[in-house]
């Protein structure tokens, strides 16, 4: 070759094409309304890799386009509708709280059961409360897999309470949480011979919810919080930067100043905003570009998400405030110092019936130091939850996301299904600390006809709590600091600024505030009220007639898909940079002795200490043990059945669902026992286990004298112990210890599970890790 002479390129082959033709042929790929002359090459780029990637690109383009007009044009449609939702089961209202003695905007509908499913009045009512955090209501219940959709397939009746975009005037928080006791009123009346309701709530709503349940425990069987963040200071360094923004943004007063030049309202679509800045990634470019690659199959899905997603939702100034400042920069709900406005003190230790907790390890806005933290803010150890009567239990996702906790499909077929299908079972669970551990079931188990997951509630400590991440007393101390300079600012702000602020803040002000808040703009720009978007509907037809999607192997797909991932890598990497800046900046301030001790903060050795018991609770704690002290020789076939099943589970420390069914199979055959009666005798026998542990095992064969019962309650108590097949060589031990207490003789020809559990001693002092 001459020395002369240019070195073929490697893309030579790939663009033999004459580039005068390239933009005729581009649009005659792209419309059949395009038709102009071809030059010289026209069929070769058509043809060629390079041709075949810009006419498939073009094309997604103009097919994304109308997808971000159809989007623009049902959040035009949503937010022009008050009641609004995205809720796919058909329902009627209720009661609606703008009929109460203080109006709310919200209400209690109940849920249609689709054509083919029958419910059952008796069986325990399902609440699901959808979170009010920016958005409309609906996302709880837009999937048929939901947990709506599972509480009515197993034939529970179903309730929702939702809310309307506009907030009624004056409408505060703790109107809100009041107004709700009477929609579960409404609902016990509706379901007298039924156990009271199981109470859901999503994010927001999780903590809105159990506040109802502080005020009437009464009206509420378990509670399930879904994603919902209480203990607003915890967390572990390097993670989940959202906690410092109160602090950075120099306390509450920026909320008060937003509310005022909105005339009195906050647009929720400033919080949606605090979610998507977490993951600019997706935000700016991943989801976007996911659906623009996939533009032919991602569309409905897209859609379905973005109906909810863009569906923005105003609060009253004082409702935001009071969250920001109570909530999430004070963090008071759980050291008890929120009070209703009869100034009843909000507590959680109230609650009388389980409170459910599902989190996850993915979830970057509500994790769980947050979620599970109130436990450590609450109780100093396991018994301290034993000697209150109450009873926690938590279930943990790896993986998902914050919303993915309730909107998800997998997550509805998994930790939906389960919760929902065991929510009597938790009813009756001993007090106690348990993590709900589920796994798939068996083929065996699914091919006879059982459900696809198998579960067991494993007893845990505060240890393990714990290791989900803790503040140190110095993080505590910084995030005070970061809540003495919220109030001092805010009252600055209230002082020398608000004046004039509501003076400028003309209605047409704050109209203009929320038609031009970025975040409306990116749907509304896009919908069919924007004149330069008027053909895009025409030309989109056209394009999908003339579709010509591009191979996955075109070399130029390779490439488009590499320089997206090196998008999101950069802008991952800022993310980063930007959260160590954050948390840094912080703990700089904040964390300042200088500040703190300006504060009057480095005059007390812990800024957050546990609630205290009133004198009067230690009283009834004290009279309580005495009591059940004094009942180890009092019952019958009942109570030896209980206590005796109660201490043969003991050795796993862990509940298994089937052994948990068996006794509760035992109690409505031999027992004839309420379900209520039942679980009162669970939880005193588990106490009497608790305080006189040997003494109440032998003080069984009291309780039952005759030989032939004695043999039914081994019988009973042995099937209970082996109903997941086996027993533990721990549990055999036990059993043959009952056997010789009673008298009579062990069953025989029971295998052994194949693990290795050590047996605990007949003589110690273990706790029973119970039913």
């Amino acid at each position: 070759m001459a020395a002369d002479t240019p070195a073929p390129s490697p893309f030579q082959n790939l663009l033999p094409f004459d580039p005068n033709a390239a933009m005729s042929a581009f649009q005659k790929g792209l419309s059949p309304a395009f038709n102009p002359p071809f030059g010289a090459g026209s069929a070769t780029i058509q043809s060629g890799p390079l041709g075949a990637y810009l006419i498939d690109a073009a094309q997604r383009h103009v097919l994304f386009l109308d997808l971000l007009r159809r989007r623009g044009n049902e959040q035009h449609d949503m937010t022009s509708h008050p009641m609004a939702t995205v809720l796919t089961f058909d329902h009627e209202v209720l009661v609606s709280g703008r009929a109460l003695p203080r109006p709310i905007n919200y209400s209690l509908s109940r849920i249609i059961p689709p054509p083919g499913v029958a419910v059952d009045p008796r069986k325990r009512p399902v609440v699901v409360v959808d979170p009010r955090a920016g958005q409309g209501p609906g996302i709880g219940g837009f999937k048929t897999e939901s947990e709506i959709g599972e509480a009515l397939g197993t034939g529970h009746p179903v309730y929702f309470i939702g809310f309307a975009s506009e907030p009624e005037p004056g409408q505060t928080f703790l109107d809100v949480v009041e107004g709700q006791v009477t929609f579960f009123e409404r609902i016990r009346q509706m379901h007298p011979e039924a156990p009271p309701a199981f109470a859901i709530g999503n994010c927001q709503a999780g903590y809105q919810t159990l506040m109802v349940a502080m005020l009437r425990p009464e009206l509420f069987g378990p509670c399930m919080v879904a994603g919902s963040p209480m203990s607003y200071w915890q967390g572990v360094h390097g993670k989940n930067p959202m906690r410092y923004s109160g602090g950075l943004l120099g306390g509450s007063w920026l909320t008060n100043l937003v509310s005022d030049l909105g005339g009195g309202k906050f647009d929720g679509t400033w919080l949606i905003l605090n979610f998507d800045n977490l993951n600019p990634a997706n935000w700016l470019w991943g989801k976007q570009y996911d659906v623009w690659s996939k533009v032919d199959t991602e569309g409905p899905r897209y859609l379905e998400f973005e109906k909810w997603w863009g569906d923005f939702i105003k609060l009253n100034g004082d409702e935001i405030q009071f969250l920001v400042d109570e909530f999430f920069i004070g963090d008071k709900l759980t050291r008890n110092e929120v009070r209703s406005t009869d100034g009843k003190v909000f507590d959680l230790r109230n609650i009388s019936s389980p409170v459910i907790v599902f989190t996850s390890q993915g979830d970057n806005i509500s994790p769980p130091p947050q979620t599970l933290g109130w436990i450590l803010d609450l109780y100093k150890d396991v018994d301290d939850i034993r000697a209150e009567g109450r009873t926690i239990v938590y279930c943990m996702n790896q993986k998902v996301g914050h919303l993915a906790i309730f909107v998800s499909a997998k997550v509805g077929a998994k930790e939906d299904e389960e919760l929902v299908r065991l929510m009597d079972l938790i009813d009756c669970l001993p007090p106690g600390l348990y993590e709900l551990v589920i796994e798939p079931a068996s083929e065996e188990q699914v091919k006879a006809g059982g459900p696809a997951w198998h579960s067991r509630f494993e007893l845990r400590s505060l240890d393990d709590i714990r290791a989900y991440g803790r503040n140190s007393v110095e993080d505590d101390r910084a995030f005070a600091a970061a809540r003495r300079v919220s109030e001092i600012n805010h009252s600055l702000y209230r002082t020398f600024l608000q004046p004039a602020v509501k003076a400028m803040a003309t209605p047409q002000l704050a109209d203009a505030l929320f038609r031009f808040n970025p975040l409306r703009l990116s749907y509304s720009l896009f919908a069919d009220q924007n004149p330069l978007m008027k053909g895009v509907e025409k030309l989109a037809a056209e394009v999908t007639t003339a579709r010509k999607p591009v191979d996955a192997s075109n070399p130029f797909v390779t490439a488009q898909n590499f320089w997206s991932d090196q998008i999101n890598a950069a802008l991952d990497g800022w993310r980063d940079v930007r959260d160590r800046a954050v948390e840094q900046t912080f703990f700089a301030v904040y964390g300042s002795p200088v500040l703190q001790g300006m504060l009057g903060l480095n005059i007390q050795e812990k800024v957050r200490e546990l609630p205290a018991n009133s004198p009067q609770k230690e009283a009834f704690r004290d009279r309580k043990i005495a009591e059940f002290r004094a009942r180890v020789a009092e019952g019958g076939f009942n109570e030896a059945l209980v206590r005796a099943s109660l201490y043969v589970l003991s050795v796993t420390r862990a509940m298994d669902e089937s052994a948990a069914r068996s006794l509760n199979e035992a109690r409505q055959k031999l027992t004839q026992l309420s379900l209520p009666e039942f679980k009162t005798l669970v939880r005193d026998q588990f106490y009497i286990l608790l305080l006189e542990r040997e003494t109440a095992v032998e003080a069984i064969a009291h309780l039952v004298t005759d030989s032939a019962q004695r043999q039914e309650l081994l019988n009973t108590v042995a099937g209970v112990a082996t109903a997941d097949g086996a027993y533990t060589p721990g549990e055999r031990v036990l059993v043959e210890r009952l056997a010789d207490l009673l008298g009579v003789s062990a069953p025989k020809n029971v295998a052994l599970a194949a693990v290795n559990t050590t047996p605990v001693p007949v003589s110690g002092q273990s706790l029973p890790a119970a039913v």
